[in-house]
């Protein structure tokens, strides 16, 4: 049976995406961690332009809206890169506990690799207009509180939410509004 993916139907156009990480993993649970994602995305909306919409990082997974000339290309760059200096990072660290899962855990096919960091996919989903912007960066936003993590949106430290607040976040993104 072949793998089930959301497909980047207009690679030009934004898209809400999940990264999950293999299995729901906790890896985002050190600042470290979630650096490294940042980072990239800070290169990307530099060096590709990448256009970040919004986003939250949770302990094993994320959401974002983004765009770019190449969708599909920089979203597999981000995965790839991420993946490696994360993996880098728990071997550095001797983080063995989540290696040995990602180990076990890694689909057959994927035998160029000792390790699988993201499960497959990002669940892409186009964004069609504003009111569909919105409702997706609503549900970005409000996700750590629905698990009741904190009670404000803005209070979630990976998150884009204080972005649009007019508060200074810890990455610049393309507010949409």
């Amino acid at each position: 049976m072949g793998r089930s993916r959301y497909l980047i139907t207009e690679p030009d156009k934004p898209h809400f995406l999940t990264y999950t990480v293999l299995e729901w993993l906790p890896v985002f649970t050190r600042a470290e961690t979630v650096e490294i994602l940042l980072n990239c995305w800070r290169y990307q909306r530099e060096n590709v332009g990448l256009k970040l919409y919004g986003y939250v990082i949770l302990e094993n997974h994320l959401h974002c809206v983004l765009q770019a000339n190449d969708l599909a290309k920089c979203v597999h760059s981000f995965k790839s890169y991420t993946a490696r200096q994360l993996i880098n990072f728990l071997e550095e660290h001797n983080i063995e506990q989540l290696l040995s899962k990602l180990r076990l855990f890694k689909k057959l096919h994927k035998s160029d690799r000792e390790y699988q960091f993201w499960q497959e996919g990002s669940h892409a989903e186009l964004v069609i207009s504003e009111t569909v912007m919105r409702e997706k960066l609503d549900y970005i936003y409000w996700n750590p509180v629905k698990r009741g993590y904190i009670d404000k949106p803005e209070h979630w430290r990976y998150s884009s939410a204080r972005n649009y607040l007019g508060e200074k976040g810890l990455i610049k993104i393309d507010r949409w509004f």
